[in-house]
C-alpha cells in the first residue's frame, strides 16, 4: 500500500500540472474565431491513419523517416505499457498482471525497446553530427531525447533483471515527461495527431473571410493550433522558395511566433503589434503562397492561411508596396493589373486570322477564361495565340468573354484584398450568367485554382479544367491530330497552382510524351517543384533591398544544369518570370522557355 500511495501522489501531481497547462491552451483556442473542422469525419480519420500512424510524410525521407517511424511506434507501445502498469500500481487489489508479466506484451516491449534505442541513436547522430539546415541543437530537444532513452532503458532493464528500482525509474520518468511535455517545445508530440485530424481537406483553401488578424482572438482556433502542433523540424524552411532565396520569411519561425502568441509569453504576446513588430511586414509580404511549406509539414500546419490573415490586416491599414498598391488600384478600376482598358483584353485575337466566338452572344461547349497575363502581356502573346490555334485545329467549340472577363481574383485574395476579390468574383459570375457554355477551360493555373475551388457553379457548368487536362484526355481518346514528333529533350516545370494545389502532374507529361519529347526531370519536380516566385501577388511586388537569389533564377539555373535547351511551362506567369530570369543570368544561349501550347502547335503542323 505505501507504494500505491507514493504512486497516487506522483500521478496526481503529474496529471495536475499537465491538465493545468492544457486547460490554458484550450481556453485560448476557445477565445479565438470559430472555424468548422468537424466535417467529413471519415476523411479526417483516414488522414490520421496515413499521416500519424503511417508517418507517410516522414517516410518520404528514407533514413530518418524510418527511424522516426520506429521511435513513434516504440513510444505508442511503451505508452500503452505505462498506462497498463499505472492502473495496476494505483489499484494493487485488481486481479491483473503487470504489462511485462504478459508474454506477448513482454516481447513487444523488448523488440520495440531495442529497435527504439537504435532509432533514437540514429536521430541523435543526425541532430548533433549531420543536422540538416534549420534543425537546431536545442537544450529542450536534448532533454526530450534523454527522457525517451531513460524510458526505454529502464523498461528493458526492469524486464531483463527484475529490478524493482528500474520500475520506479520508469514510472517517475514517464510521469515527469507527461508533466513537462505541455510546457516544452515538444508539445507537438501531443498536439500533432489533433493537428492532422483538424487539417485542411482542400489544398490551399483560403481562410474564412475576415478583416485580418493581429491579436490572439482575431485568428481562428485552427490557425493558432498550428503553433502548438509545430515540431520545429525545419522542413518548411528547407522547402520555402523565399527562405532559400534569402528573403525575410521563415515559415518555421512564423509557427514559433504563433506558439508564443498562444502561450502569451516571449515576444508572442497578444497585443496588436504582433503583426509588424513580432512578425515583420517584410516576412509577411515575402510569401509566394506556393504551399511548399504546408506540403512538407508532417503535422499539416497551415502557414499560408496565417500569412493571408496578416496580409489582410496590413492591406486594411494601407501598409504595402507601392507597386502592389498600384496593381490593386488597376484591378479595382479596370479589372486587370496592367491598368489597360477592358476593350483591349481581346486585342490579341486580331493576329489569328480567324474569329473566336463571344460566349456571351452564341453558345459554346468550352468557355476559355484567358486571364490577365495571357491577354495583356506582350511576352505571353505568342503562347496565347498558339493555344487558340491549337484549340481551333483540334476542332474545339470554344469562345471567350472578351471585355466582359475580369481578373479571376486568385492572387488578389492571397495578397490579402478580400473585398476586391469578392468584387471581381461577383463581376465574373454576372458575365458567366449571361454566357452559354458547358465547361470552363483556362491556360492559367492561378485562374484554374480559384474558378474550380472558390467560385460557385456557374450557368450549370460545374467542370473547370486546365487546358493540359483537356489535351491529355483528347490524346487518350485518340481525338487529337498530331502531324509529327518533335524528338528533342526538354525539362518541365510543375507550376504550384496546378501541381501542389491540385495534384495535376501526369496530364502535362502525357502531352509531352505524345509530342515525342524526351522529358528530363528537374531534381525538384512534381510536389517538390520550386516555385517561380510570382504567386500570391509577389509578381506585383518589388524585391527587398537584400536577398540571396530570386526563386526564378534558382529554377532556371537548375534547368540549365541539365542536358536540355528547352524549359517547358504551362503557366503565363511562369513564362514571364523565367524569361526575365534567363536574361538576368545570361543564359539566353543555353536555355529557352516555351509554353506547352507552342510545342503542341509545332507537332500539329
Amino acid at each position: 500500500m505505501p507504494d500505491a500511495l507514493y504512486l497516487w501522489a506522483l500521478t496526481l501531481a503529474a496529471f495536475g500540472l499537465f491538465g493545468r497547462r492544457v486547460y490554458g491552451y484550450v481556453k485560448v483556442l476557445r477565445g479565438a474565431r470559430s472555424e468548422n473542422r468537424w466535417d467529413h469525419i471519415g476523411q479526417r480519420l483516414k488522414l490520421v491513419l496515413v499521416q500519424v500512424l503511417g508517418q507517410r510524410k516522414l517516410i518520404e525521407e528514407p533514413l530518418i523517416g524510418v527511424a522516426h517511424f520506429v521511435i513513434f511506434w516504440a513510444f505508442v507501445i511503451f505508452a500503452a505499457s505505462f498506462f497498463w502498469n499505472l492502473v495496476r500500481g494505483l489499484f494493487p487489489f485488481l486481479p491483473i498482471p503487470f504489462a511485462d508479466e504478459v508474454g506477448w506484451m513482454r516481447v513487444a516491449l523488448e523488440v520495440s525497446g531495442v529497435l527504439g534505442l537504435v532509432a533514437l541513436a540514429a536521430a541523435a547522430a543526425r541532430r548533433y553530427f549531420f543536422p540538416p539546415d534549420r534543425l537546431e541543437k536545442s537544450r529542450d530537444a536534448s532533454l526530450i531525447l534523454g527522457l525517451i532513452a531513460i524510458v526505454l532503458l529502464s523498461s528493458l532493464a526492469g524486464q531483463r533483471f527484475g529490478w524493482r528500482a528500474m520500475w520506479w525509474v520508469h514510472m517517475i520518468t514517464v510521469l515527469g515527461f507527461l508533466a513537462y511535455l505541455p510546457y516544452s517545445k515538444h508539445l507537438h508530440l501531443l498536439a500533432a495527431p489533433f493537428g492532422v485530424f483538424f487539417g485542411s481537406l482542400q489544398r490551399g483553401s483560403a481562410p474564412p473571410s475576415s478583416p485580418g488578424a493581429s491579436r490572439r482572438e482575431e485568428f481562428t482556433w485552427r490557425q493558432l493550433f498550428s503553433g502548438l502542433a509545430c515540431a520545429e523540424c525545419g522542413r518548411c524552411d528547407r522547402s520555402c522558395p523565399s527562405f532559400l532565396g534569402g528573403f525575410a520569411l521563415s515559415p518555421k519561425m512564423l509557427m514559433h511566433h504563433m506558439k508564443e502568441l498562444v502561450r502569451g509569453d516571449g515576444d508572442g504576446h497578444g497585443e496588436a503589434n504582433f503583426v509588424g513588430d513580432v512578425v515583420k511586414r517584410e516576412e509577411i509580404w515575402a510569401c509566394t503562397t506556393c504551399l511548399a511549406c504546408m506540403e512538407r509539414c508532417p503535422v499539416m500546419n497551415e502557414h499560408v492561411p496565417v500569412l493571408i490573415e496578416m496580409r489582410r490586416r496590413l492591406v486594411g491599414e494601407g501598409d504595402m508596396d507601392k507597386s502592389l498598391q498600384e496593381a490593386l488600384k488597376n484591378l479595382n478600376r479596370y479589372g486587370n493589373s496592367f491598368g489597360a482598358p477592358p476593350r483591349a483584353r481581346a486585342k490579341w485575337t486580331q493576329q489569328l486570322g480567324f474569329p473566336i466566338k463571344d460566349a456571351r452572344k452564341e453558345p459554346v461547349q468550352y468557355l476559355w477564361f484567358v486571364g490577365d497575363y495571357a491577354s495583356y502581356d506582350p511576352r505571353v502573346n505568342a503562347a496565347t495565340c498558339a493555344a487558340a490555334r491549337v484549340f481551333q485545329k483540334a476542332g474545339l467549340d470554344f469562345g471567350i468573354l472578351g471585355d466582359g472577363e475580369q481578373n479571376s481574383g486568385n492572387d488578389v485574395r492571397l495578397a490579402g484584398e478580400e473585398g476586391l476579390y469578392e468584387s471581381l468574383q461577383e463581376k465574373n459570375l454576372k458575365v458567366f450568367g449571361r454566357a452559354r457554355f458547358q465547361e470552363i477551360i483556362t491556360t492559367d493555373p492561378h485562374s484554374f485554382q480559384v474558378l474550380k475551388h472558390q467560385y460557385p457553379a456557374s450557368n450549370g457548368a460545374r467542370t473547370v479544367r486546365h487546358y493540359t487536362q483537356l489535351l491529355s484526355d483528347l490524346i487518350l481518346e485518340g481525338k487529337f491530330p498530331l502531324a509529327r514528333k518533335l524528338k528533342m529533350k526538354v525539362t518541365y516545370h510543375d507550376p504550384c497552382y496546378l501541381g501542389r494545389y491540385n495534384a495535376i502532374f501526369n496530364a502535362p507529361r502525357r502531352v509531352l510524351a505524345a509530342l515525342g519529347l524526351e522529358l528530363v526531370e528537374m531534381p525538384r519536380n512534381r510536389t517538390y517543384s520550386l516555385c517561380c516566385g510570382g504567386g500570391g501577388g509577389r509578381i506585383w511586388m518589388e524585391d527587398p533591398p537584400v536577398f540571396k537569389e530570386r526563386p526564378a533564377v534558382s529554377r532556371v539555373n537548375e534547368a540549365a544544369a541539365l542536358d536540355v535547351r528547352t524549359l517547358v511551362v504551362v503557366c503565363p506567369k511562369d513564362l514571364v518570370m523565367f524569361q526575365d530570369a534567363i536574361k538576368t543570368t545570361g543564359l539566353e544561349d543555353r536555355l529557352e522557355v516555351k509554353e506547352l501550347s507552342e510545342l503542341v502547335e509545332q507537332a500539329m503542323g
